[in-house]
């Protein structure tokens, strides 16, 4: 492990701005139609009950990373394997995270720009702030909070005011059921975003005063939850529920629609600054999880070595995982369901076998 400490609301600044990332942004949920938003907010009460499985895995082994507890939970060998598993899915996960950005870069500002200047760009960026440690990406993360609110607040304001809002497009509520609004929360919504918070059991030992852990980390997964919910509800209030579901870029394309008096328009650029800001830090935590669990299985002293080529091994993986941006989308089913095992079927039954190894052992020591 790195020798740095970050306080609690470092902490919670990279958890909330991690948990918006590319959820803030892109097109998903659409099974539920106008109800997508209330699929959002069943997935963070599901998001809150893993968040508990992930903190009571962190307080039973507070001085280790998940790969640690891997090997304590599943043995030497086993957990070794599944150890590295969590770090190769970690960096695929933020190569998907920069090729969305660059697809939507490419897409809406910088048409006759090489995706490869663009994401070879962010990921450099990335490994600098990277090197320096998880202090200066805590305090990077801490500056940057004040921005991205500052950019959601002018974007709210200017969609409100510009007179495209119409409520009465997510109405009726529950029009087909609550089946719809259950399939597409569970397991779909509860793994992106909310599952993917098990990126912070890396970052998580690191924290000054770890009896916050569980009070930041619920702080920060409900108030993300609450924003994403609100953001979709406004997309549906301005587009309508058939653009949305067509729309690749649903917030973009809502924020661009916003023209008051022929001289406020063209926002768009907000919503490619606040996406910047997202994925860089979603990609950073991604990016670092994996690097430090590299290090810590192949027991390095340091993770320098290694964050450039790794850097570059994730600009490639941004390049070929898939053609185009509706091509990444198809590869959407075999990637939740390995999310799914990931995220939600490993760390329980984590927690299910050092739970019943505690209270054995309990046993036998009062014996």
């Amino acid at each position: 492990m790195e020798k740095a400490k970050i306080s609690g609301i470092q902490l919670f600044a990279m958890m909330f701005i991690f948990e918006l990332g590319t959820a803030l942004v892109v097109s998903y949920g659409g099974e539920a139609g106008k109800d997508v938003w209330l699929s959002i907010l069943l997935a963070m009460s599901g998001g809150v009950i893993l968040s508990f499985i992930y903190y009571f895995l962190f307080r039973q082994y507070p001085n280790l990373l998940l790969t640690g507890y891997t090997r304590e939970i599943f043995g030497k060998y086993v957990g070794w394997i599944v150890g590295l598993l969590y770090c190769v899915y970690f960096l695929y996960i933020c190569g998907r995270n920069i090729r969305e950005f660059g697809d939507l870069l490419v897409s809406s500002t910088l048409t006759e720009t090489p995706l490869l200047a663009i994401n070879l760009t962010l990921v450099l960026v990335i490994c600098y702030v990277i090197h320096l440690g998880v202090e200066v990406v805590g305090r990077t993360a801490e500056v940057f909070i004040v921005i991205l609110l500052l950019l959601g607040g002018a974007g709210n304001f200017f969609v409100l005011v510009s007179g495209d809002v119409d409520f009465k497009h997510i109405l009726p509520f529950l029009e087909h059921g609550w089946k719809p609004i259950f399939t597409t929360a569970f397991p779909h919504l509860l793994i992106f975003p909310f599952g993917e918070m098990i990126a912070f059991t890396v970052i998580a030992p690191y924290l000054n005063q770890p009896q916050l852990v569980k009070r930041v980390w619920l702080t920060a997964l409900i108030s993300s939850g609450l924003i994403l919910g609100w953001t979709v509800m406004l997309n549906i209030s301005v587009l309508g529920v058939e653009v949305m579901q067509k729309s690749t870029f649903p917030t973009l394309t809502a924020v661009g629609k916003v023209n008051l008096l022929d001289f406020i328009e063209r926002l768009d650029a907000i919503v490619v600054f606040t996406l910047l800001i997202t994925v860089f830090f979603k990609a950073s935590v991604y990016l670092y999880s994996a690097i430090i669990g590299i290090a810590d299985l192949f027991k390095l002293n340091r993770y320098h070595p290694i964050l450039l080529p790794i850097g570059i091994i994730v600009i490639f993986l941004s390049l070929t995982m898939a053609s185009s941006f509706s091509e990444q989308g198809e590869e959407g089913f075999v990637t939740e369901i390995i999310s799914f095992v990931m995220f939600v079927i490993v760390p329980s039954c984590m927690l299910l076998i050092s739970s019943i190894r505690s209270y054995f052992k309990k046993k036998w020591n009062e014996q």
